[in-house]
């Protein structure tokens, strides 16, 4: 191996461990919040606060795109996928006027399971993270559609999908 190689491999297995650690802070501070406000608004707070970040990051990512690009928008998306795209592998169907992802892997998700975390707690982690996808995308103006995971949905992780906002119904 390379000391490029090597470099890449290390880069790579931090940067997933960024994320994890990304993961345990969301996961801290749903329990600190929810013993402070209660469930309800624990969650309340954190999606709004994390949806925010997603609008900051659409503002300076997607500002050259308009309501009508959402296809655009998703192969832009796609290009800067963390670690050229293994750390969140999507399955993806795209049209003219439309791109859907399905995420196969999430190491969100996976740290959540791997600190214990049921499923209920899992899927209220799921959908606070999937706030930052929803401020991103939806401050673009395209029609934006999410799963996250539920119990029942399957080994993957969320489904997103964008629509230009001028496409029939």
């Amino acid at each position: 191996m390379t000391d490029a190689e090597a470099r890449a491999e290390k880069l790579s297995r931090e940067l997933d461990s960024a994320f994890r650690n990304r993961a345990d802070l969301y996961r801290l501070f749903l329990d600190e919040l929810t013993g402070e406000l209660g469930a309800e608004r624990a969650e309340a707070i954190m999606i709004r606060t994390i949806e925010q970040r997603g609008k900051e990051v659409a503002a300076a990512a997607f500002a050259r795109f308009g309501p009508n690009d959402a296809a655009a928008i998703g192969e832009a998306f796609l290009a800067v996928s963390p670690d050229g795209g293994l750390m969140y592998p999507t399955d993806v169907e795209r049209r003219p006027d439309h791109i859907a992802f399905k995420v196969k892997r999430c190491p969100l998700k996976e740290a959540w399971i791997e600190a214990g975390v049921g499923d209920e707690k899992l899927a209220t982690l799921c959908r606070i993270a999937g706030a930052f996808d929803r401020g991103l995308f939806e401050a673009t103006g395209v029609r934006f559609d999410n799963v996250t995971w539920t119990p029942g949905h399957g080994s993957g992780c969320c489904h997103i999908a964008l629509t230009n906002r001028d496409a029939a119904g």
